[in-house]
């Protein structure tokens, strides 16, 4: 069974930075696309990053400047750094990926969620 497992989220002051990583396990072909989405109360969820098998990145026009998303392809991870934490960044952050369990379309799968807030 497939499953997203993240890690890192927690409480920062204003200007602090946390890094998030988001991790594949399970039995499956290839990891294509992967993403992180953020979900603030009553809000919709939305984009935050991505980044392709090849590396190719887009990002909110939100967080442009303050987060990086990265990805170790051994690993099946990405990561997501994020400096210059302000507190409309305050959220539960998802991770999502299109996953190959064969050589055929891909599945799509979300993690639980990791909060984090962003308070003085």
């Amino acid at each position: 069974q497939v499953q997203l497992v993240e890690s890192g989220g927690g409480l920062v002051q204003p200007g602090g930075s946390l890094r998030l990583s988001c991790a594949a396990s399970g039995s499956f072909f290839r990891v294509d696309t992967m993403a992180w989405y953020r979900q603030a109360p009553g809000k919709e969820r939305e984009l935050v990053a991505a980044i392709t098998s090849v590396r190719y990145t887009n990002y909110a026009d939100s967080v442009k400047g303050r987060f990086t998303i990265s990805r170790d392809n051994a690993k099946n991870t990405i990561y997501l750094q994020m400096n210059s934490l302000k507190p409309e960044d305050t959220a539960v952050y998802y991770c999502n990926a299109d996953i190959r369990q064969t050589m055929t379309a891909p599945n799509n799968y979300w993690g639980p969620g990791t909060q984090v807030t962003v308070s003085s």
